[in-house]
């Protein structure tokens, strides 16, 4: 049977190309992270809801015509919230996928967001959705990471 890691090794994290490790550094690179994931799924949502390539009736509405800058700052804040919680909990314990999360998070709920219009409590529900996924992906890493402490 294999052992699980030792994640009291010093080691742990030294190896750039271990997708799930620990994130540790100075907060200067934890905040450029998280602002920089958080504002490439925005711009990829608006990119996205700008043009389509295909017919029109496949897939979801292009942007409504109007001003999109409440939805943005929307999501860039919601983004933000949710990698934050999730950069701060890979410094911690090692989480698997965290750009993943953070980007699809961002893209799905701003290109929703833009097609759709929302109104405000449907934006702050899909919001709380968002922040939901991101609180219960930080909860499985951190349970996962005890339940290897607790067998020792």
């Amino acid at each position: 049977m294999t052992e699980p890691p030792d994640l009291s090794s010093p080691d742990i994290g030294a190896s750039s190309d271990d997708e799930e490790s620990l994130r540790p550094g100075p907060l200067w690179r934890h905040a450029l992270w998280v602002a920089g994931f958080t504002i490439f799924g925005v711009g990829l949502g608006w990119v996205s809801a700008s043009f389509r390539i295909g017919p029109d009736e496949y897939g979801m509405p292009l942007a409504a015509p109007g001003q999109v800058w409440s939805y943005l700052v929307a999501w860039t804040a919601t983004g933000l919230t949710a990698a934050a919680a999730l950069r701060a909990v890979a410094a911690k314990v090692p989480l698997y996928g965290l750009e993943v999360v953070v980007v699809l998070l961002t893209f799905l709920g701003t290109r929703l967001s833009l097609g759709y219009r929302p109104e405000p409590p449907v934006l702050g529900a899909m919001a709380a959705t968002a922040l939901t996924a991101a609180a219960i992906w930080c909860v499985l890493a951190l349970r996962r990471s005890f339940r290897g402490y607790r067998g020792r």
